[in-house]
């Protein structure tokens, strides 16, 4: 039962953090990553569509990426998501291509791009916390019905923050990583 639990905990965290990641991949640096369009949703054939699911991203140069849009119709839709997004970048297109210039970041566009950076680790932190407050809510539940004892509960308590702890400093780690690469000139 209570491995179960932990189980649990486990897989909800990896989740958050995993979020993460990918939220983190989102923020612009200074180089073109196809990763950096990922958030970007094109309303095509009457419904909302990820960008990956309406055409190709690559990138051509460290300034440039390139997004080969499957069907010609589309072209402008995507070309509209990418201008109305809040990455603060300018599409334009010819044919099936859309093309995204990246321009370089100022210092201080940096530096906000890392308190975004940060306040999405955090966030995750919260989220983090609010997933062992639940799980040990659940072991004291099991301790309060004479399933478990007093010893198990507090062995139970100290694995689920342990894991806690790893997963802190998994995002520790990778908003470090993160907001050395948008430093990065």
């Amino acid at each position: 039962m209570i491995d179960q639990i932990k189980s649990d905990i486990n897989k909800k965290m990896n989740n958050s953090f995993n979020n993460l990641v990918s939220e983190l991949k989102g923020i612009r640096t200074g180089r073109a990553s196809p990763s950096f369009l990922d958030t970007i949703v094109v309303e095509v054939y009457g419904s909302m569509m990820p960008i990956n699911q309406v055409g190709s991203v690559s990138a051509q140069d460290p300034k440039l990426l390139v997004v080969q849009v499957w069907d010609k119709s589309a072209v402008k839709s995507v070309e509209k998501a990418i201008n109305n997004s809040d990455l603060g970048v300018n599409a334009s297109s010819d044919g099936q291509i859309v093309r995204v210039p990246i321009p370089p970041l100022s210092e201080e566009r940096r530096r906000d791009l890392v308190k975004l950076a940060s306040k999405y680790a955090e966030q995750t932190k919260v989220a983090i916390r609010n997933i062992r407050r639940d799980g040990i809510e659940e072991v004291k539940k099991l301790e309060k019905a004479k399933e478990i004892s007093e010893d198990e509960l507090r062995k139970a308590s100290d694995d689920i923050q342990k894991i806690t702890d790893d997963f802190t400093k998994k995002i520790d780690v990778a908003l470090s990583e993160r907001e050395k690469e948008i430093m990065q000139v």
